[in-house]
């Protein structure tokens, strides 16, 4: 599912959703179909990676490490 960014041309309400095919995004604000697809920010090339760890060490530091693969898990934990 791609996600989207809208601007609800009814409120001027903009937000990013999950789109599944078939289906038509409506605005959480109002709940207008009235919308206009924006463009979307990317991470920048060759950030992503550096985004990805800093993510990884803060649920480190928070005990959790759902976003690590099995085999990059510490010890013990699961």
């Amino acid at each position: 599912m791609p996600l989207y960014s809208y601007r609800c041309e009814t409120c001027g309400h903009g937000f990013e959703t999950l789109v599944r095919s078939g289906e038509t995004a409506s605005c959480p604000s109002c709940g207008s179909a009235d919308l206009s697809r924006q463009l979307s920010n990317v991470a920048p090339e060759g950030k992503s990676g550096a985004i990805v760890q800093s993510a990884r060490r803060q649920a480190a530091k928070e005990g959790h490490f759902s976003n690590y693969s099995r085999s990059e898990r510490p010890r013990g934990q699961g």
